[in-house]
């Protein structure tokens, strides 16, 4: 069966998380990346090492299905190697600091005159601003996107949430643009410049924030439990902030991920009453309506984690599922990678790597009935030059000088 993306090359220079999250994706889809290193390699191949003298976690978690080649791209050789790289690709993704490829003497102009087909993406901290020489990790840009503000307890200060919104949720954007680009291609026959900033991708994940930042020109936003409202959205801990309240309550025997989070529809409450004993809450005017138990929403989730507390989450999944009521534990990373159901499915699988052995990572989101995704593994440092530098037209004696002379 042939792949969504099958024929398109991706030259890939791309290093450490938000890049190579991007890449990985386009070669889950069945493009043909190739991951382009300094003969040093990609920092994170060292970065958090379990394992002495193997690749990283960090780096095979992030670069699997790729293929791997080393090139000085400071030597003449290797900037003319370089080019016919680029004379052979559809997409090139970098995520250097700004201005590192133009200084390579590969500005956009020079690119698109090499190849006109080409679509050139680029993943920067910011956008074109006050910002734009500036370093950006994945924390920055949650601090600088929308994210940390909003989250945390009101009394606490402001958090980094584990997901990483700043890399990752950057590379899922830049991958929507690229396959846009691609599909525009097919119209026009020409590439495009792709850009995507990491702040500007998390900003985008935090837009109901703006939204209610808009809406507190109208007063305090009842569905947040805070009860004092100033000019800016506060942090509400684990309140939904949506137009369904929810929390996350206590359940037995009360570990730290011994917990369940609910949501409370207004059809559900009736229900939701029986279930924790108290119906009488159902008919009650004071409890009744949504209107009713907006004010009191630490009550409300402090009324059912008096009940949930006496149980584990996984009953308490079950009573509530059964109901028809929205709700899901909360799982730890262990939990995670021992899931059967994600195992089932493909979201958590086993891989094994020629040098360390078999890991467990995260499978392809996106799935796609007629592409299919297989995870291999990630590629060891150059282990393609002979394959794709001869694709090239570059003989093994010619190789083999080129390593000599530290070109490859």
């Amino acid at each position: 069966m042939t792949k969504a993306l099958e024929g398109v090359r991706v030259l890939d220079m791309t290093h450490v998380q938000s890049g190579p999250s991007a890449t990985q994706l386009l070669a889950w889809l069945g493009a043909d990346v190739v991951k382009l290193e300094a003969p040093s390699g990609d920092i994170t191949r060292k970065q958090l090492r379990d394992l002495p003298g193997v690749d990283s976690l960090y780096f095979t978690m992030l670069n699997c299905n790729k293929r791997s080649i080393t090139l000085n791209m400071k030597s003449p050789e290797g900037k003319q190697i370089f080019t016919d790289l680029v004379g052979s690709s559809d997409i090139m993704v970098e995520n250097f600091g700004p201005g590192a490829i133009d200084r390579m003497g590969f500005t956009w102009d020079r690119l698109r005159e090499l190849n006109p087909r080409l679509i050139y993406a680029s993943i920067k901290g910011f956008g074109p601003g006050r910002y734009a020489d500036y370093k950006a990790y994945e924390v920055i840009a949650q601090a600088m996107g929308g994210s940390m503000t909003t989250t945390g307890f009101e009394d606490g200060p402001p958090l980094a949430t584990g997901a990483q919104i700043g890399d990752s949720g950057t590379g899922i954007h830049v991958v929507a643009a690229i396959l846009a680009a691609l599909f525009q291609r097919e119209q026009t026959g020409r590439g495009q410049r792709v850009q995507v900033a990491m702040q500007d991708a998390v900003l985008n994940l935090c837009r109901v924030k703006l939204r209610d930042q808009q809406r507190l020109a109208h007063g305090p936003l009842s569905e947040y439990p805070n009860e004092n409202f100033g000019d800016e959205v506060p942090r509400s801990g684990n309140a939904s902030g949506g137009g369904q309240p929810g929390w996350a309550v206590r359940c037995a025997p009360g570990g730290p991920n011994d917990y369940i989070y609910v949501i409370v529809q207004p059809v559900g409450w009736a229900p939701l009453s029986r279930i924790i004993g108290r119906p009488e809450l159902a008919e009650d005017p004071e409890w009744a309506t949504p209107e009713a138990r907006l004010p009191k929403l630490d009550k409300m989730f402090q009324i059912i984690e008096d009940w949930s507390a006496g149980l584990g989450k996984w009953e308490v999944l079950d009573r509530l599922n059964a109901a028809n009521i929205p709700c899901g534990p909360i799982l730890s990373t262990q939990e995670l990678i021992e899931d059967q159901a994600l195992r089932d499915n493909g979201m958590v699988v086993t891989v094994e790597h020629p040098e360390r052995g078999p890991f467990t990572t995260v499978g392809s989101p996106l799935q796609l009935s007629d592409s299919p995704v297989d995870i291999v593994s990630s590629p060891l440092l150059g282990e393609h030059n002979e394959q794709i530098y001869g694709e090239l037209g570059i003989s093994a004696d010619r190789l083999a000088e080129l390593k000599t002379n530290g070109v490859i």
